[in-house]
């Protein structure tokens, strides 16, 4: 037992002798240093993100981004920002329950010059393929790229869209087609950065109390003038009834009259010849009318046999 250490002991005397202190000084160094920078050296990008590689040196960016999952790197000369692709949703409300604390809502003026104040929202995923570009522009993360640029973007293209309608229109029943009008201009201006517009929506309008009073009393015109032409309207069917009716009695009255008088008419023609021959008749004295050469006229007299 003491001859091996010993002999151990005299291999390290050894060593010693050959490799100066201070080179094994060095040698433990780097090991520590290799062992400090192992988990730098290693990535990991979650599930719904991609990685971008920056390089430190130049400050440029790979266009291929990386993938989930474990990836090498020099953590001296190269940086790994992630960035989500999942589908996200920006929020921009005055409520500091919604989105984030600050009043964040939209104003805007209508074609009449009111002003008009808006909560939206919006959802959107990343192009992948687009990231590095998105970073590249914009040198910041996705959050600050959403409360800049993007909020810019809507706020632009809210004010085109509402700026060319009345107020009441907007809050009325134009509401669905300015949100459909400002997403198309909102996907155009961001699909070239990758940012990909899933749904747009306006969840609020607010105006001035006047304004809202205004269109309130208008409403209530409207629905009177309605209501109004609608019963004009009743009335003249009702009317225009009545009269076809008494058209078609005092048709009918009519017609009845003029096959009475027809009636009348050929009744008359009928008896007319019988009441002429009757009364000469009664007025003949029972005595034959003398004429020359003895003939006996002859004399019809009406028959009183029933048929």
């Amino acid at each position: 037992m003491e001859s091996s250490f010993g002999r151990a002991s005299g291999v390290a005397g050894g060593l010693a002798r050959l490799i100066p202190w201070k080179s094994l000084l060095g040698i433990g160094l780097l090991v520590l240093v290799g062992f400090m920078l192992i988990p730098t050296s290693v990535t990991y990008i979650s599930p719904g993100h991609i990685g971008i590689v920056i390089h430190r040196a130049g400050g440029g960016v790979d266009s291929m981004p990386l993938g989930p999952g474990f990836h090498t790197r020099n953590p001296l000369l190269t940086q790994i920002e992630e960035y989500p692709t999942f589908m996200q949703t920006l929020v921009l409300t005055k409520a500091s329950t919604e989105g984030s604390p600050n009043n964040d809502e939209i104003n805007v003026n209508s074609m009449e010059g009111q002003p008009l104040s808006l909560d939206v929202s919006m959802s959107f995923e990343l192009d992948p393929r687009k990231v590095p570009q998105l970073y590249q522009t914009f040198r910041t993360d996705v959050s600050t790229i959403q409360h800049t640029y993007v909020k810019q973007s809507i706020r632009q293209a809210l004010q085109e869209v509402i700026g060319q309608e009345a107020i009441a229109d907007v809050i009325g029943p134009k509401k669905a087609e300015a949100t459909n009008r400002t997403r198309k201009l909102i996907e155009e201006r961001l699909a070239s950065y990758g940012i990909m517009v899933r749904q747009f929506t306006i969840n609020e309008l607010r105006a001035p109390s006047g304004v809202i009073e205004a269109i309130n009393q208008k409403n209530v015109m409207q629905q009177q003038s309605l209501t109004a032409q609608n019963e004009l309207q009743k009335n003249t069917f009702q009317a225009q009834g009545d009269s076809i009716k008494a058209a078609g009695h005092a048709k009918a009255i009519l017609a009845e009259a003029m096959a009475q008088a027809k009636a009348n008419e050929l009744l008359s023609k009928s008896i007319t010849p019988t009441l002429v021959q009757y009364e000469a008749a009664k007025k003949w004295d029972g005595k034959m009318p003398m004429v020359s050469g003895g003939a006996m006229p002859m004399i019809q007299l009406p028959s009183s046999a029933k048929p």
